[in-house]
């Protein structure tokens, strides 16, 4: 029990720290929906549990061991992040259309999925999610800590995720916010879809031979 409280602070930070999920949320709840940011939330929350799963597996360890393994995975990271700013950056200028059918009562299922994945994504595919992760279980919950406890551990890392950027959704999708956001709408895009390049790039950067 003595390392819940280290888990509970060190996750609370980890979260709380901007980075390509909260980029992701804050733009789609600001330019399609709350729902659109709650899916995008969702799928954060479960791209995490893959983290959380090759770790305990002790899958993770083999990142340590095989340092191209983890360079693999930062490239993979870094070529999805520059992808989504790109995408942002050459539709900044487009009127909505397909994403405006997220403010329906009852959103297609597709659309559904697409915010969902988009979540997933960009945290199965967070070198950083990965790294935090790792060191996580190593430094703080070790193989003497019961197998129960560090599933509980992992679910509440999940959950944490999940219920933060719910919250981000909810502050960033106001209806007062709409007007003024649809208004600006190609400013926040190409804004944003920089934001995720430049984490890209800097993602690439590490990954380089030194």
């Amino acid at each position: 029990m003595h390392t819940w409280p280290t888990v509970i602070l060190v996750t609370t930070l980890a979260v709380i720290s901007p980075g390509a999920d909260f980029a992701m949320v804050t733009r789609t709840s600001l330019m399609v929906s709350r729902r659109a940011g709650l899916l995008v939330a969702l799928g954060i929350g479960c791209g995490v549990l893959v983290h959380v799963g090759y770790t305990l597996l002790s899958l993770g360890v083999l990142l340590h061991r095989l340092p191209w393994l983890f360079s693999a995975l930062k490239w993979l990271g870094a070529g999805y992040l520059v992808w989504l700013g790109l995408a942002l950056w050459r539709q900044a200028g487009a009127a909505a259309h397909a994403d405006a059918d997220a403010n329906a009562a009852a959103p297609a299922p597709g659309l559904a999925a697409r915010h969902w994945c988009r979540g997933f994504l960009t945290n199965a595919l967070n070198p950083k999610t990965a790294l935090f992760i790792l060191s996580l279980f190593t430094q703080v919950t070790g193989p003497e800590v019961a197998v129960a406890t560090q599933l509980a551990q992992g679910l509440f890392i999940a959950i944490a995720h999940v219920l933060w950027f719910a919250l981000v959704a909810w502050c960033f999708s106001a209806p007062a916010l709409q007007p003024r956001v649809q208004a600006i709408r190609p400013w926040i895009d190409k804004s944003l879809g920089g934001v995720l390049m430049g984490l890209g790039m800097l993602l690439i950067g590490t990954a380089l031979p030194q």
